[in-house]
């Protein structure tokens, strides 16, 4: 059984410590959707500010809406449209400080105001992203971009 808790410590020491909660979390388990599932929750649980965290999955050569915590969303995202679009389309994170300054930004929620956005990487090939907004401008910070490909390293060894 999970229960909440508190984190402390450095923000390098948080993530290490919710990447080790996700490992144990998903030990055992194989089904794609469930851990997602669950990695969306313990992402949603961990982090303020945010007003949506999940995962897009691609399919048929687009960006399509998997399991996620937040406002109703974009179903399908065209790869090189928009930040998750683009991250798959260069294959590496986006840090965006301010959504409204980004071209060709979709807008899924209008109170965003800054996205980062992780590709999940199997064989070298790009399988989805995790994307997590905030109400905040510029609220995601390089250690928070680490911390979070750290996460998705993690949950890449369960799907």
């Amino acid at each position: 059984m999970f229960t909440k808790q508190s984190f402390t410590g450095t923000l390098d020491e948080q993530y290490t410590s919710i990447s080790k909660q996700l490992d144990a979390l998903l030990a055992g388990e194989a089904d794609q959707i469930a851990n997602l599932s669950n990695a969306a929750a313990l992402l949603n649980t961990f982090l303020t500010d945010i007003n949506w965290v999940g995962f897009y999955l691609m399919k048929d050569g687009e960006l399509v809406l998997g399991p996620f915590q937040g406002l109703p969303a974009c179903v399908r995202i065209p790869v090189g449209r928009g930040v998750c679009g683009t991250a798959v389309a260069e294959k590496k994170t986006m840090l965006v400080a301010d959504v409204h300054a980004f071209p060709g930004h979709i807008a899924c929620d209008a109170a965003s105001n800054s996205e980062i956005v992780i590709p999940l990487q199997k064989d070298n090939e790009v399988i989805g992203v995790l994307d997590i907004d905030s109400p905040l401008k510029n609220r995601f910070s390089a250690e928070d971009q680490a911390g979070l490909e750290q996460f998705v390293a993690v949950l890449m060894k369960h799907i």
